[in-house]
């Protein structure tokens, strides 16, 4: 059995990526540029608590997410893992700490300066425009970049044939696409994605594992995975980090955890 000391933090920083162009002229982002503000971490949380309201959910929460690099956030229900997401975004009230984007602070920015400084939130409900067409859908979202509606739809061809249909029309898979499409023409620095495959058939869940695996290797993002299915997020990102009562009791490799069930079911509340 493995022993409860925690594990020390990991880095998992992207491989330096060619500037090369994209089919189109595109230029793929470069995570790794040489600049001050490069080196400077993609996403970053210290000493943060907050919660609702006068109610504490997260508490003294620090992490590093470098650019590039992808990590899976797992606990049971109620451990804060939507909150923590909440939090960087700006829904929730912050007690203390910091939060940084590319090491600019983040505490006191409005929503949608947030999402204009590259956070990008695929949410737990999906939130897509029902009234809307999957075109219209796409299309509210875009900003210049990477990202266009033909490379998402290269990674979605499902939404290729749907593009007339309402939000309402689709399927709860092809809304999870819609949603994670949606997400990336914001054109993020960092991607926040919220349970993508909770309420999904096995089938579709092991389809969407693919593309979030294709988007971990492919792209220049910096991924944060909220997942209640603990196989799918030890496969997506060699780094996890577990949530407990608002606290990080384990940040470390995701083989570790995969590897070692009973520690997986102790840090979770399975077992005792």
């Amino acid at each position: 059995m493995a022993s409860g000391k925690k594990a020390r933090p990991t880095e998992h920083a992207a491989g330096r990526r060619s500037d090369q162009l994209e089919p189109g002229g595109a230029r793929r982002p470069d995570a790794t540029a040489p600049s001050g503000a490069a080196r400077a971490a993609a996403l970053e949380l210290r000493h943060v608590s907050a919660g609702y309201g006068e109610t504490v959910v997260l508490e003294d929460v620090s992490l590093a997410l470098t650019r590039g690099e992808s990590i899976s956030v797992i606990g049971r229900n109620g451990v804060g893992k939507t909150t923590l997401l909440a939090t960087v975004m700006g829904h929730t009230t912050l007690h203390a700490g910091e939060i940084l984007l590319g090491g600019a602070r983040l505490d006191g920015v409005p929503i949608y300066r947030r999402a204009r400084r590259g956070l990008g939130l695929v949410p737990q409900e999906r939130e897509i425009f029902p009234s809307l067409s999957v075109r219209e859908n796409l299309a509210v979202a875009a900003r210049p970049g990477y990202w266009t509606s033909e490379r998402v739809l290269e990674l979605f061809p499902n939404l290729a044939a749907r593009l007339g249909n309402m939000g309402d029309q689709l399927s709860g898979g092809e809304q999870q696409m819609l949603s994670i499409a949606r997400a990336l023409l914001t054109n993020p620095e960092v991607l926040l994605m919220d349970e993508p495959t909770e309420g999904l058939a096995p089938v579709l869940v092991e389809s969407l594992a693919a593309v979030l695996l294709r988007l971990r290797s492919e792209s220049a993002l910096s991924i944060v995975l909220v997942e209640q299915n603990s196989r799918v997020a030890l496969a997506f990102s060699p780094r996890a980090i577990v949530l407990d009562k608002g606290r990080i009791v384990y940040d470390g490799e995701s083989a570790a955890l995969a590897g070692d069930p009973e520690r997986l079911a102790q840090l979770v509340g399975l077992a005792e």
